[in-house]
């Protein structure tokens, strides 16, 4: 069983079959920027009544991997001291993202989810098609991403030539395997939430089964409909309950978040 984490998904034709990776190669970065900072909170409820159980947080640097220019992405979430008891987190995500190519790296993730802990280590070679991780060398296709470079460059799709129900492809390499997964793009929608209300763009992304998150379309993500394509609010069953996730604050967003309709 896959230990799928709340914060790797806060995350993501039809009609003409896609090779898997095809909208994944090859996009320039036009969504975000050095500086920005994206806060979220994590609701969880059993029985329709949500209450704040975690933060998240995800932030944007320059760095250099191999001589070559990165965008040095972390993302980070941790349980309220009040339900540590319950379940407690701790989890650091790190991805080094090619600012050229948007292919990333290398990838480090350092979990503490309840009696779970796990460490992993990834460096990416993109000319041999291989990752080397802590426990050997592994093939991987063309234009792979890891989970939190997936965010990043799904933020740069252009949704509007795709019509609801279009499912967009793409690799993605976790715990020393390949996925073959997608997006399944939904359409538009305004959506309220405890930040504001916002215009956005709704999709569906296939879930790799896990011990908290089944598998299939059961997660929702509305993202801003504007250019910054940013999360506003995820919504999901888990093995018990449900959780809620909105965006509650950010920082030097590329562009004006003008799919803003109005504050809360």
């Amino acid at each position: 069983m896959k230990k799928i984490s709340i914060l790797l998904l806060i995350l993501f034709f039809a009609g003409k079959p896609l090779l898997a990776g095809d909208e994944f190669c090859g996009a320039r970065n036009l969504a975000f920027q050095e500086g920005e900072d994206i806060s979220f909170q994590i609701f969880y409820s059993v029985v329709g009544l949500y209450v704040n159980a975690g933060t998240a947080n995800f932030s944007v640097a320059l760095d250099q991997i191999n001589n070559k220019p990165c965008y040095h992405v972390v993302g980070s979430g941790t349980s309220n001291p009040s339900y540590d008891w319950i379940f407690k987190v701790r989890d650091r995500y790190e991805s080094f993202i090619d600012t050229a190519s948007l292919q990333p790296q290398k990838f480090i993730r350092n979990i503490s989810e309840g009696g779970f802990k796990k460490y992993e280590n990834i460096s990416f070679n993109h000319q041999a098609n291989t990752a080397i991780t802590t426990n050997g060398v592994f093939k991987i296709p063309t234009c792979v991403q890891d989970v939190l470079s997936s965010i990043y460059y799904a933020r740069n799709i252009n949704f509007d030539k795709y019509k609801a129900g279009d499912k967009i492809p793409f690799f993605m390499f976790l715990d020393n395997e390949v996925y073959n997964l997608y997006i399944k793009y939904m359409g538009k929608e305004d959506v309220k939430t405890r930040y504001g209300k916002f215009h956005t763009i709704k999709f569906k992304p296939l879930l790799v089964k896990g011990t908290l998150f089944q598998g299939g379309e059961k997660m929702t993500v509305w993202v801003s409909d504007d250019p910054n394509h940013i999360p506003l609010r995820i919504e999901s069953p888990i093995v018990v309950g449900s959780i809620k996730v909105d965006m509650m604050g950010y920082k030097n967003l590329r562009y004006p978040l003008s799919s803003m309709i109005s504050v809360r």
